[in-house]
Protein backbone atom coordinates (compact mmCIF):
# COMPACT_ATOMS: atom_id res chain seq x y z
CA UNK A 1 0.00 0.00 0.00
CA UNK A 2 1.44 3.34 -1.08
CA UNK A 3 0.55 6.91 -0.14
CA UNK A 4 0.63 9.86 -2.50
CA UNK A 5 3.17 12.31 -1.06
CA UNK A 6 1.22 15.35 -2.30
CA UNK A 7 -2.19 13.98 -1.23
CA UNK A 8 -1.88 12.20 2.16
CA UNK A 9 -5.41 10.71 2.01
CA UNK A 10 -4.81 9.02 -1.37
CA UNK A 11 -3.65 5.40 -1.24
CA UNK A 12 -2.43 3.30 -4.13
CA UNK A 13 -2.37 -0.48 -4.13
CA UNK A 14 -0.26 -2.57 -6.50
CA UNK A 15 1.55 -5.89 -6.55
CA UNK A 16 4.60 -4.14 -7.98
CA UNK A 17 6.97 -3.58 -4.97
CA UNK A 18 8.35 -0.19 -6.10
CA UNK A 19 4.95 1.31 -6.98
CA UNK A 20 6.11 2.00 -10.55
CA UNK A 21 2.70 0.99 -11.96
CA UNK A 22 0.87 3.70 -9.96
CA UNK A 23 -0.13 6.85 -11.90
CA UNK A 24 2.93 9.13 -11.98
CA UNK A 25 0.78 12.26 -12.27
CA UNK A 26 -0.65 11.58 -8.79
CA UNK A 27 2.71 10.80 -7.17
CA UNK A 28 5.33 10.69 -5.99
CA UNK A 29 4.37 7.61 -4.03
CA UNK A 30 5.82 6.32 -0.80
CA UNK A 31 5.44 2.80 0.55
CA UNK A 32 3.29 2.77 3.70
CA UNK A 33 2.71 -0.92 4.31
CA UNK A 34 3.42 -4.27 2.66
CA UNK A 35 0.49 -6.67 2.96
CA UNK A 36 1.16 -10.25 1.97
CA UNK A 37 -1.53 -12.71 0.83
CA UNK A 38 -1.80 -14.39 4.23
CA UNK A 39 -1.47 -11.24 6.33
CA UNK A 40 -4.27 -9.44 8.14
CA UNK A 41 -6.03 -6.81 6.00
CA UNK A 42 -6.32 -3.48 7.86
CA UNK A 43 -7.25 -0.85 5.20
CA UNK A 44 -10.87 0.36 5.32
CA UNK A 45 -11.61 -0.85 1.78
CA UNK A 46 -12.58 -4.31 0.56
CA UNK A 47 -9.59 -6.53 -0.14
CA UNK A 48 -11.56 -8.19 -2.96
CA UNK A 49 -12.29 -4.85 -4.63
CA UNK A 50 -8.62 -3.84 -4.37
CA UNK A 51 -7.58 -7.19 -5.84
CA UNK A 52 -10.05 -6.82 -8.71
CA UNK A 53 -8.71 -3.33 -9.46
CA UNK A 54 -5.12 -4.60 -9.47
CA UNK A 55 -6.05 -7.46 -11.79
CA UNK A 56 -7.93 -5.17 -14.17
CA UNK A 57 -5.59 -2.14 -14.16
CA UNK A 58 -2.33 -3.08 -12.46
CA UNK A 59 -3.19 -0.78 -9.54
CA UNK A 60 -6.10 0.41 -7.41
CA UNK A 61 -6.57 3.96 -6.04
CA UNK A 62 -8.48 4.72 -2.86
CA UNK A 63 -9.14 8.24 -1.60
CA UNK A 64 -9.36 11.71 -3.13
CA UNK A 65 -7.79 12.11 -6.54
CA UNK A 66 -6.50 15.63 -7.10
CA UNK A 67 -6.99 16.24 -10.81
CA UNK A 68 -8.26 19.40 -12.44
CA UNK A 69 -11.97 19.30 -13.29
CA UNK A 70 -13.04 19.00 -16.89
CA UNK A 71 -14.02 22.23 -18.57
CA UNK A 72 -16.49 20.41 -20.82
CA UNK A 73 -18.82 17.42 -20.68
CA UNK A 74 -16.51 14.89 -22.34
CA UNK A 75 -14.55 12.26 -20.43
CA UNK A 76 -11.98 9.85 -21.80
CA UNK A 77 -12.78 6.15 -21.47
CA UNK A 78 -9.56 5.40 -19.58
CA UNK A 79 -10.69 7.83 -16.85
CA UNK A 80 -13.88 5.76 -16.42
CA UNK A 81 -12.32 2.28 -16.60
CA UNK A 82 -11.17 1.20 -13.15
CA UNK A 83 -13.49 3.66 -11.37
CA UNK A 84 -15.29 2.40 -8.28
CA UNK A 85 -19.04 1.69 -8.23
CA UNK A 86 -20.92 2.29 -4.96
CA UNK A 87 -24.34 1.11 -3.78
CA UNK A 88 -26.98 3.27 -2.07
CA UNK A 89 -25.27 2.70 1.31
CA UNK A 90 -22.06 4.23 -0.10
CA UNK A 91 -20.27 0.86 -0.01
CA UNK A 92 -18.00 0.03 -2.91
CA UNK A 93 -19.50 -2.95 -4.72
CA UNK A 94 -17.51 -3.13 -7.93
CA UNK A 95 -15.23 -1.56 -10.50
CA UNK A 96 -15.92 -0.47 -14.07
CA UNK A 97 -14.04 -2.70 -16.47
CA UNK A 98 -15.13 -1.29 -19.82
CA UNK A 99 -17.70 0.79 -21.65
CA UNK A 100 -19.81 -0.85 -24.35
CA UNK A 101 -20.41 1.58 -27.20
CA UNK A 102 -23.01 1.34 -29.94
CA UNK A 103 -21.11 1.41 -33.24
CA UNK A 104 -23.53 3.45 -35.31
CA UNK A 105 -24.38 6.20 -32.81
CA UNK A 106 -21.11 6.18 -30.86
CA UNK A 107 -23.21 6.32 -27.67
CA UNK A 108 -22.23 4.44 -24.50
CA UNK A 109 -25.06 1.96 -24.03
CA UNK A 110 -23.82 -0.45 -21.36
CA UNK A 111 -21.02 -0.66 -18.83
CA UNK A 112 -19.26 -3.87 -17.79
CA UNK A 113 -18.78 -3.87 -14.01
CA UNK A 114 -16.60 -6.37 -12.12
CA UNK A 115 -18.14 -7.52 -8.83
CA UNK A 116 -16.73 -9.64 -6.01
CA UNK A 117 -13.95 -12.17 -6.10
CA UNK A 118 -10.44 -12.17 -4.77
CA UNK A 119 -7.38 -12.05 -7.01
CA UNK A 120 -9.57 -12.88 -10.01
CA UNK A 121 -11.14 -15.96 -8.44
CA UNK A 122 -14.89 -15.73 -8.04
CA UNK A 123 -15.17 -12.29 -9.64
CA UNK A 124 -17.89 -11.84 -12.20
CA UNK A 125 -18.86 -9.26 -14.76
CA UNK A 126 -22.33 -7.80 -15.00
CA UNK A 127 -23.51 -5.61 -17.83
CA UNK A 128 -25.76 -2.75 -16.78
CA UNK A 129 -27.20 0.15 -18.75
CA UNK A 130 -24.90 3.18 -18.59
CA UNK A 131 -27.74 5.43 -17.43
CA UNK A 132 -28.07 3.40 -14.19
CA UNK A 133 -24.81 4.92 -12.97
CA UNK A 134 -24.43 8.48 -11.73
CA UNK A 135 -21.06 10.06 -11.01
CA UNK A 136 -20.71 11.15 -7.38
CA UNK A 137 -17.99 13.77 -6.98
CA UNK A 138 -17.78 13.22 -3.20
CA UNK A 139 -17.16 9.49 -3.64
CA UNK A 140 -15.05 10.00 -6.78
CA UNK A 141 -16.90 7.07 -8.25
CA UNK A 142 -20.23 6.03 -9.70
CA UNK A 143 -23.33 5.39 -7.61
CA UNK A 144 -26.15 3.03 -8.40
CA UNK A 145 -29.41 1.94 -6.80
CA UNK A 146 -28.74 -1.65 -7.86
CA UNK A 147 -28.69 -4.18 -5.03
CA UNK A 148 -26.44 -7.21 -4.58
CA UNK A 149 -29.43 -9.55 -5.13
CA UNK A 150 -30.25 -7.83 -8.43
CA UNK A 151 -26.65 -8.17 -9.55
CA UNK A 152 -26.71 -11.92 -8.82
CA UNK A 153 -29.81 -12.43 -10.99
CA UNK A 154 -28.70 -10.21 -13.88
CA UNK A 155 -28.19 -11.52 -17.38
CA UNK A 156 -24.63 -11.38 -18.62
CA UNK A 157 -23.67 -9.64 -21.85
CA UNK A 158 -21.48 -12.57 -22.89
CA UNK A 159 -23.27 -15.66 -21.65
CA UNK A 160 -20.52 -18.12 -22.58
CA UNK A 161 -20.65 -17.14 -26.23
CA UNK A 162 -17.89 -15.52 -28.22
CA UNK A 163 -18.33 -12.18 -29.91
CA UNK A 164 -20.96 -9.54 -29.27
CA UNK A 165 -24.49 -10.65 -28.40
CA UNK A 166 -27.28 -10.10 -30.88
CA UNK A 167 -29.91 -7.38 -30.53
CA UNK A 168 -32.32 -9.79 -28.83
CA UNK A 169 -29.81 -10.51 -26.03
CA UNK A 170 -29.10 -6.79 -25.64
CA UNK A 171 -32.84 -6.14 -25.33
CA UNK A 172 -33.14 -8.92 -22.72
CA UNK A 173 -30.46 -7.19 -20.63
CA UNK A 174 -32.15 -3.79 -20.95
CA UNK A 175 -35.57 -5.33 -20.11
CA UNK A 176 -34.16 -7.01 -16.99
CA UNK A 177 -32.91 -3.70 -15.58
CA UNK A 178 -35.96 -1.68 -16.68
CA UNK A 179 -38.41 -4.15 -15.09
CA UNK A 180 -36.83 -4.11 -11.62
CA UNK A 181 -38.90 -2.40 -8.94
CA UNK A 182 -37.22 0.46 -7.10
CA UNK A 183 -34.41 0.92 -9.61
Amino acid sequence: MFQAVNSPDLRGFTEEPTGASLPADLGPWSLVQEIGPGEKWTPNVSRAVVAAGIIENGFYLWGPVERPGASHLIIESDRVEGTAVFNREFEQIGTIKRLLIEKQSGRVVFVDVTFGGFLGIGSHHITIPWEMLAYDKELEGYRTEITEAQVREAAKFHEGESGAPDRSRQQDIRDYWNDLPGV
